[in-house]
């Protein structure tokens, strides 16, 4: 039986910022409604505490994340990759979606200068989910 559930995968080097802020609008915006991946060519060994920090203020929790190996089959599992500045470390597969996103990366950012990197990702996070068929959960703002 074969899942109708689209999946996606964000990969950068360190598997440490951008992807898993990207990772985190996505589960979020999408409300489960699609499988969500993300994975680096050469993990950090901890989440940038400075996009923590910059998702918080949207509400998103992205604290319990763990950088991840790039694995061939996390790609071969996700109907879209989107690359974030990792190069030529991304394994390419004929057939597959793939999308490049160039972000600047927060590594060393201060929170200033990660705030608009998250507020690109959210933008390009909606139109992933609109390319997807996927409607964005709406959330209330805050006060």
């Amino acid at each position: 039986m074969t899942s109708t559930t689209p999946s996606a995968l964000f990969v950068c080097v360190h598997n440490a910022g951008r992807s898993q802020m990207a990772a985190g609008y996505l589960r979020h915006l999408s409300g489960g409604a699609v499988e969500v991946r993300s994975a680096g060519s050469m993990p950090a060994e901890q989440i940038n505490p400075t996009a923590v920090a910059a998702m918080l203020e949207e509400g998103i929790d992205i604290r319990a994340e763990v950088p991840q190996v790039l694995t061939d089959e996390a790609v071969q599992a996700s109907d879209v990759v989107i690359t974030m500045g990792c190069g030529d470390a991304c394994p390419f597969y004929p057939g597959k979606r793939y999308e490049d996103w160039k972000l600047d990366d927060p590594a060393g950012q201060g929170i200033e200068a990660v705030r608009p990197i998250r507020d690109e990702i959210r933008t390009r996070v909606l139109g992933l989910l609109e390319s997807l068929g996927v409607t964005p959960v709406t959330t209330p703002s805050a006060p």
